[in-house]
């Protein structure tokens, strides 16, 4: 990469952009006590506009799943740009048709018809509308943790108090127990706990609903609740109890779909479940706004109303997505998520005993790892270490290193490269991690 010039960039400075940011824009969240300003990015390289590099390990929230500026992706979207650029749903066109056929071959179970949009509220908010349109009914279950987007009702679905602006306005929504096994909100410790956090979900139904449901909305791991990774049995369990009260399962994959959670296209798959309505965005297209929510044949026909998404699979973001997954299908990235995850969880666990103090929790699957950190695991205070976790941003950020954070309090590491990722860079990351433990004492 070669550093863009201020004259490239109008010669604005990275204090005039920061300024400016502040100044002009509103409700927007930046890492760092003084952001970094991305300017150009290859692979897994991310330079800024003082020309410092960065190796990122969370690949623009999980979205860059095939490496910044893929040749591959960019060579589809910039033949697609001299075609044509939108059309809207209106029109049938033949990328859309085709991201559909492949969508439906590499998808779990029955779900065969897609619906495109441009982001992943707007999936999860066709997925709820496409569940009370089949069910006839209007309840659905959340889970606490859990975070489902910036809508009036992804916000409500949203159990993550920092991330709700208003109080809850859309009705009928209850959030179950979150099978947050470090911090088991029963009490209890895996496995004599017999998933008791998913057989509450019947006593939540019988309780606090009309006992119809309409379904349930979960993600395979939760992304902003900290990567939340439920136990082996939990999706059986709370899919069997929703469905036995005639409630479909959506699966939110908006985070763990594309290979992330390594071997397998989506993280439901290592539960053994099948949705009846599945979600997605972020990683489809490296980048580009895209979103689809996949139905079975039967929640897809029940819809009888007018819908259309204008910007909703349009034609450039169509063929990044194909791009994307033909990479992902031509270089078993699959594969390399699933041995680079094992290397890199290897990697955090043995800083975990390296630091028992900070480190309460290591959890995850593939390429999508957490850390969380506490105040002092070795004495029983999980209290999260909030403080600490900022120190360590700093620290990363000073070594090169982009990784992000999340759960109620942000004290637990997201660390997401690219499905891209080699294991000298699996080790970079490890190694300048471990020195940025060491610079805060822990």
């Amino acid at each position: 990469m070669n550093p863009q010039t201020p004259t490239t960039q109008n010669a604005l400075t990275s204090a005039d952009v920061r300024r400016k940011h502040k100044e002009l824009l509103f409700g927007t969240t930046n890492y760092y006590e003084e952001p970094i300003v991305p300017v150009e990015g290859r692979g897994l390289r991310v330079r800024d506009l003082d020309g410092r590099e960065y190796l990122d390990f969370f690949g623009g929230i999980l979205t860059v799943s095939v490496g910044h500026c893929n040749d591959e992706v960019n060579a589809a979207v910039k033949a697609q740009l001299g075609r044509l650029g939108h059309v809207s749903t209106l029109y049938p066109t033949v990328s859309i048709v085709e991201l559909a056929e492949k969508l439906v071959s590499l998808a779990p179970g029955q779900l065969r018809k897609c619906f495109f949009t441009a982001s992943g509220t707007e999936a999860d908010e066709t997925a709820v509308m496409m569940a009370q349109v089949f069910t006839g009914r209007m309840e659905v279950i959340a889970l606490r943790h859990g975070y489902s987007g910036r809508s009036m009702l992804a916000q409500s679905l949203t159990a993550h108090a920092p991330w709700r602006a208003v109080p809850t306005q859309i009705a009928g929504i209850k959030h179950a127990l979150s099978p947050y096994c470090y911090r088991c909100p029963l009490g209890l410790k895996y496995p004599s706990c017999e998933v008791k956090c998913a057989q509450d979900i019947e006593d939540l139904i019988r309780t606090t609903t009309t006992g119809q449901i309409a379904g349930f909305l979960a993600e395979p791991i939760q992304g902003v609740g900290g990567f939340v990774t439920p136990p082996q049995e939990y999706f059986q369990v709370a899919v069997g109890i929703v469905r036995k009260y005639g409630g479909v399962f959506i699966c939110d994959e908006v985070q763990t779909g594309f290979g992330r959670t390594g071997g397998k296209w989506w993280g439901c798959e290592h539960y053994g479940v099948e949705p009846d309505v599945m979600t997605m965005a972020k990683g489809i297209a490296n980048g580009m706004p895209i979103s689809a929510t996949m139905c079975t044949p039967a929640v897809a026909d029940s819809l009888q109303k007018l819908t259309i998404s204008t910007f909703g699979g349009n034609p450039i973001s169509n063929v990044a997505a194909l791009a994307t997954i033909e990479v992902i299908e031509k270089h078993d990235l699959r594969k390399n998520a699933e041995v680079q995850g094992r290397r890199l969880r290897d990697g955090l666990e043995k800083l975990k005993s390296r630091y028992p103090r900070t480190i309460g929790d290591v959890r995850g699957m593939g390429l999508m790892q957490g850390v969380e950190l506490v105040e002092d695991e070795t004495k029983g205070n999980r209290a999260p270490n909030v403080k600490g976790t900022a120190r360590l941003f700093e620290e990363t950020k000073k070594r090169g290193l982009l990784i992000g954070k999340g759960g109620l309090y942000g004290n637990c590491l997201r660390i997401a490269p690219p499905l891209t990722v080699s294991a000298a860079e699996v080790d970079e990351a490890v190694g300048k991690l471990e020195e940025s433990f060491a610079a805060i004492g822990a």
